[in-house]
């Protein structure tokens, strides 16, 4: 029987292949938040007077082709995603196995992970809410309209779907990825949480000061809840769940108050 055995790359290869993920997805989206953020403090407008528009209608007059391309704008950002799982699967620090283990990016323990994820759901929303509301308060953050999209009979479920996107790209990579990759590179742990924690702030710095903050904070407890059952899943829950209470939730709402 002939074994195959699969020498350890040299860690240049292990960071050139970071940063092509980076590039090609949130790191890329890092660098064109922090021009946004320069583009909004050099307006003549408070940064509070601004606003920040999520899932954006292309074509409102023709819903047909606006759905169209809502489905396009959250199948193309997976691709990434899908990069990740197949280099995870050339080579890993812990021998050959399924990449969706590795990263706990699967369905083994259904009921443990919803619970989890709906916790930390629970423990993160209200408190990012409030962060949001007092950043706008101060100046500090940009109105977020978290949905703009037509009233169309699609909407609620791409805004869940769109939701559910946010969540898988991020936790796979910010978690998943770049978790095994800087240990493969001998990164200390606390330093492994905040710089993936910082690229995650980064890349909502078009929000607003509060949006980095916000989701800076949510990365180091991401990241801890990580190193702690060593599975993305409940962290996708958490993440899904908190942006389909944004989403929908700014659907519903937006038009009857006005502290939104």
């Amino acid at each position: 029987m002939i074994r195959l055995t699969i020498a350890p790359r040299p860690r240049a290869w292990i960071g050139a292949e970071v940063l092509i993920v980076l590039g090609l997805s949130l790191g890329q989206s890092a660098i064109y938040s922090i021009l946004s953020i320069l583009d909004r403090l050099t307006r003549p407008e408070a940064l509070s007077q601004q606003s920040s528009q999520l899932n954006s209608s292309v074509t409102p007059d023709r819903p047909w082709l606006d759905l169209s391309y809502q489905i396009v704008n959250i199948a193309f950002p997976l691709v990434p995603v899908a990069l990740v799982l197949y280099l995870l699967a050339q080579r890993n620090a812990i021998g050959i196995r399924s990449p969706f283990r590795l990263i706990g990016f699967d369905l083994h323990r259904p009921a443990i992970d919803l619970g989890l994820g709906a916790l930390l759901a629970l423990c993160i929303g209200i408190p990012g809410l409030g962060l949001y509301l007092g950043a706008r308060a101060l100046g500090l953050n940009t109105q977020v309209q978290a949905s703009g999209l037509a009233d169309n009979w699609w909407t609620i479920p791409v805004l869940v779907l769109s939701a559910t996107q946010n969540a898988v790209l991020e936790e796979v990579i910010m978690l998943g990825f770049l978790y095994t990759r800087f240990r493969q590179l001998n990164w200390a742990w606390p330093v492994i949480i905040i710089v993936s924690a910082v690229i995650r702030g980064s890349y909502h710095l078009y929000q607003g000061f509060g949006g980095f903050a916000g989701n800076l904070i949510m990365g180091v407890i991401f990241g801890l809840v990580y190193l702690k059952w060593r599975r993305v899943m409940p962290l996708i829950i958490t993440h899904t769940l908190l942006d389909v209470s944004a989403f929908v939730g700014y659907a519903l709402l937006a038009p009857h108050v006005s502290w939104l």
